[in-house]
């Protein structure tokens, strides 16, 4: 089966390096507009949320069958979860109150920069954990889908990854004061998704089909939901906003359903 690998590779190392750009905006920007994130982070969930059901699990549906598609759909989900629980998100939340402390949200009292270079280090593991199966799902939706499809996918993985960029740069810069070091731990946790798209693949390669690439669709449809709703969501939520996230979850349904319109 023919695979558009060039293609893929580079839309899955653009969406996992995009935390890159989230470590210049904790650099260069004072007080960050989280509204701002709050409807980017909303957009990237209302897009992943339309294109599973509406075109992944519904080609998969199509093509395989329904109960197989569904099979695929909820191993997806099944997946994603395990590795969930297997990197529990405790980081999270001490991220949201230390970067509370370093003074992006709020002037609270700094906490001790070994406290902020750990939280920092373990942002960045438990994120290039979590990266890997992100890696596959762009990987998968570029190399199979055409190019406006992969496109729209990458942008949807690459808004909600800035954001984790400042996850990993905020603790690491005021704990160590480097810039470069903060960018440089940063950058290593987004090629997880490259490298992740590069394992899926090299394993996935000799037992391609019709039927398994459909599939492969539907598994990915669940993991991109599983992501949208465990984690860009409640991490919208925390910048506040409510009214906004929603909005940028509808704007990205429709921005969606309007790309879909037109390639039909």
């Amino acid at each position: 089966m023919e695979i558009n690998l060039p293609f893929a590779m580079l839309l899955t190392t653009l969406a996992g390096l995009s935390t890159g750009i989230g470590s210049t905006i904790a650099f260069f920007i004072r007080r960050p507009k989280y509204s701002y994130l709050a409807v980017l982070l909303g957009f990237s969930a209302g897009v992943m949320l339309y294109i599973s059901f509406a075109e992944l699990l519904r080609t998969a549906i199509a093509d395989v069958g329904f109960l197989t598609a569904n099979i695929a759909f909820f191993i997806g989900i099944l997946v994603i979860a395990v590795i969930d629980i297997l990197v529990p998100h405790e980081y999270e939340e001490e991220h949201v109150e230390l970067q509370e402390k370093s003074g992006l949200p709020s002037k609270l009292a700094a906490p001790s920069q070994s406290t902020l270079m750990r939280s920092g280090i373990f942002v960045a593991l438990g994120l290039a954990i979590h990266n890997f199966p992100e890696g596959l799902v762009t990987f998968s939706c570029a190399a199979t889908g055409d190019i406006a499809f992969g496109i729209m996918i990458a942008v949807a993985i690459a808004i909600h990854n800035i954001p984790e960029g400042i996850a990993i740069s905020v603790p690491i810069f005021y704990a160590t004061g480097s810039r470069r070091r903060a960018f440089t731990i940063s950058f290593l946790a987004g090629v997880a998704e490259p490298v992740g798209a590069i394992i899926g693949y090299a394993i996935l390669l000799p037992f391609l089909t019709p039927a398994l690439l459909s599939s492969l669709l539907a598994f990915v449809a669940g993991m991109m939901i599983f992501i949208s709703l465990d984690e860009i969501l409640p991490l919208a939520h925390r910048y506040g906003h409510e009214h906004l996230v929603i909005i940028g979850v509808a704007t990205g349904m429709l921005v969606m359903a309007g790309s879909l319109l037109l390639l039909r």
